[in-house]
């Protein structure tokens, strides 16, 4: 399954997206929330937006893929989505917004994607 390589990849990326939040609650002596500190915060922020939509890209790649997407598909909005998501929380943890606005257009646009696939895909027959 596809859809698998990028769910390891990307769970991945919420590890090392987690560990930069406790290193910086460790530094910092923050037991809860962000305490007033920016780099918490800003780590904080990138953790909590990939865990949002990596989630939901992840579920409609794999309903694409069990309706049958093409396998190029699966890879090339995978690849995309994962550079995105990279972009996007590296400028979030660099504090730019050059980097958060690219990874958004990329997120967005692999979801709308795999929404599209997903419509195209889905088996019409059976639902009724």
């Amino acid at each position: 399954m596809v859809t698998a390589l990028y769910a390891v990849i990307l769970a991945g990326l919420l590890i090392g997206l987690a560990v930069q939040v406790i290193k910086q609650r460790r530094r910092h002596q923050v037991k809860y929330m962000d305490g007033g500190v920016n780099a918490l915060t800003l780590a904080r922020s990138a953790q909590g937006n990939a865990a949002e939509y990596i989630p939901i890209t992840l579920i409609l790649m794999g309903f694409a893929e069990f309706n049958g997407a093409n396998v190029w598909w699966l890879h090339a909005t995978g690849i995309a989505f994962i550079l995105g998501r990279l972009l996007h929380a590296k400028a979030i943890l660099n504090d730019a917004m050059k980097g958060r606005v690219t990874g958004m257009k990329l997120t967005f646009g692999v979801m709308v994607v795999l929404m599209v696939l997903n419509l195209i895909y889905l088996p019409y027959g059976k639902l009724f």
